[in-house]
């Protein structure tokens, strides 16, 4: 029976969310310290345990068949594969960064500085697109403390909160690039593959949909059911069922989670009593 090979990173700031994700899909598998390779007990799926920043390589030459990884990787390593799937985790921006103390003018500063990064490739593509002329200086790691060291006069590098950047000095001034998680996979799957990926990508967007998502309960008398099926139209429409009190109403309906806030206040203002946030574990639409 065929297997798909899922790369993912064996460490990092990737590692357990991927690991996390492919269990939320109900997919079993070891993964105790210094395992490069498993093979799930439940499903045709055979993970592979890489850096990061070989996974478009290994996907290209079909060594694993899809790989779960930065689109800042992707976009970086410039391989033949196919983004399948956006994730919505590990979001972070690809940035430029100099000292606290300069003054910044805009992306002329740069010109005839010397930058460290472990991102050559996207960010001579940026000082190409706004006629920089800087000297790249690539290293592969701690690339933060380069200017302190004497390396290089800025940094463009991979920020999250920004507090590393911070802790050395630096401050940020130009976002070049925003990433998420994402899956690439082969141009090149055979049938069989592309059979066991979708029943794969399947599983994910329904974890997906259930993390982006809260399930509200709520009681309201009738005069107030007409409003708020406008603030909560669910899915198709809310769920309207009678209470055991006359003339009451329980509301089920889904909010999306960058919604939920808002929705909340609304709900409350038109009369809504007694509200319920439950989380989704899993959403088929």
């Amino acid at each position: 029976m065929s297997e798909l090979k899922i790369a993912i990173q064996k460490s990092g700031r990737l590692s357990e969310n991927s690991k996390k994700l492919l269990e939320e899909c109900g997919i079993k598998f070891s993964n105790g310290s210094g395992v490069l390779k498993t093979k799930a007990v439940n499903f045709p799926v055979e993970i592979l345990f890489l850096r990061d920043d070989d996974i478009p390589q290994y996907v290209e030459q079909q060594v694993a068949d899809i790989g779960i990884l930065g689109e800042n990787m992707v976009f970086e390593k410039k391989k033949e594969v196919t983004i399948l799937e956006k994730l919505g985790f590990a979001q972070c921006r690809l940035s430029l960064a100099i000292p606290r103390e300069d003054q910044y003018d805009g992306p002329e500063y740069f010109n005839n500085k010397k930058v460290a990064t472990s991102y050559p490739a996207l960010l001579s593509e940026y000082f190409t697109a706004n006629g920089i002329k800087a000297e790249i200086e690539e290293i592969s790691g701690s690339v933060e403390i380069a200017p302190g060291i004497g390396l290089a006069d800025a940094v463009c590098d991979i920020v999250s909160s920004g507090s590393t950047l911070m802790t050395n000095g630096l401050r940020e001034v130009i976002t070049i690039l925003k990433s998420q998680a994402v899956i690439i996979g082969s141009n090149n799957l055979s049938a069989a593959k592309k059979k066991i990926l979708n029943k794969l990508l399947f599983r994910i967007r329904a974890v997906k949909s259930a993390r982006e998502n809260k399930y509200i309960l709520l009681n309201a008398p009738e005069h107030a059911v007409p409003e708020i099926c406008k603030i909560l139209p669910g899915m198709k429409s809310p769920t309207i069922l009678p209470l055991a009190e006359k003339g009451w109403f329980s509301l089920h309906s889904v909010v999306r989670e960058d919604e939920f806030w808002e929705r909340i206040k609304q709900l409350r203002n038109a009369g809504a009593e007694g509200i319920l946030v439950i989380p989704i574990e899993k959403m088929i639409l």
